[in-house]
């Protein structure tokens, strides 16, 4: 049995750390370089870093900020916000990135999910998906619908098929973040995390909603995850990197341990 990982994020808005709730009221909390040496110090299994403002405001990553980032982790970064091209996916990466995540551009285009595994290959690629419950209809018949631009445009995708296709057009990952939980430390939407990854065979990182250890272990075990993202419950000092760590070794869950 592969091995299941923690996965801290990291959402970035002018070059620092934020969080918000259900994606508004978003609050600047801090140095985002500061906290990823704290967490990869601590023994996190994985960063992924959004600049959360790149797509809406029609602008190019930060790549300074990553560059800072990478100098300081060395454990998988994961880099999202703005990617629309080849050539942004290969410019992170010259950054720094090991993956690339695709969210808006990738709805609005999807053969951008080809062309990035294409160029710096499928295990390189992370396709990320907003995703907000809606009622089911023939549209969108699972009840669950994609929203781009940061949580601002509904797109009346169907979240369900939108994973399934971008697995079929080369994702090597998907990140499924409801927008529902994001931010509520009320656990996470275990509905929908299991549902798309029993659709797909690709690796599924649950996100929105952790709030103590007990959604994590939900996440991997109900949610069927292979992966749990956190972010307030570490970013406020609520929980410690190796305390979530420890936690879920304890309750039989395979994690990699550093100590």
């Amino acid at each position: 049995m592969l091995s299941k990982r923690l996965i801290a994020c990291l959402d970035v808005r002018d070059g620092k750390l934020a969080k918000s709730v259900k994606f508004v009221d978003t609050q600047d909390i801090g140095d985002p370089v500061e906290k990823a040496r704290e967490y990869y110090l601590d023994g996190l299994d994985e960063l992924v870093f959004y600049d959360i403002t790149a797509s809406s405001d029609k602008r190019n990553i930060m790549l300074d900020v990553v560059e800072a980032v990478a100098s300081e982790v060395f454990i998988p970064l994961s880099v999202g916000g703005g990617i629309r091209s080849v050539q942004d996916a290969t410019s992170l990466r010259l950054a720094g990135a090991e993956k690339i995540n695709l969210n808006s551009a990738a709805v609005l285009r999807p053969e951008l999910i080809s062309e990035c595994a294409d160029a710096i290959g499928n295990q390189n690629v992370v396709l990320s998906m907003d995703i907000l419950r809606v009622p089911a209809s023939v549209q969108i018949p699972s009840g669950y619908e994609i929203v781009i631009n940061g949580g601002r445009t509904p797109m009346g995708i169907d979240a369900l098929q939108w994973a399934i296709d971008g697995e079929r057009l080369g994702a090597g990952e998907l990140v499924v973040n409801s927008i529902d939980a994001d931010g509520t430390k009320a656990g996470y939407e275990l509905k929908l995390t299991a549902m798309i990854s029993s659709a797909v065979r690709i690796p599924v990182i649950a996100s929105g909603g952790a709030g103590k250890p007990e959604h994590l272990v939900d996440a991997l075990t109900v949610g069927k995850a292979d992966a749990a993202l956190v972010a307030s419950m570490v970013h406020f000092g609520e929980y410690k990197v190796s305390q979530l760590k420890q936690e879920l070794h304890n309750r039989h869950i395979k994690m990699r341990m550093s100590w």
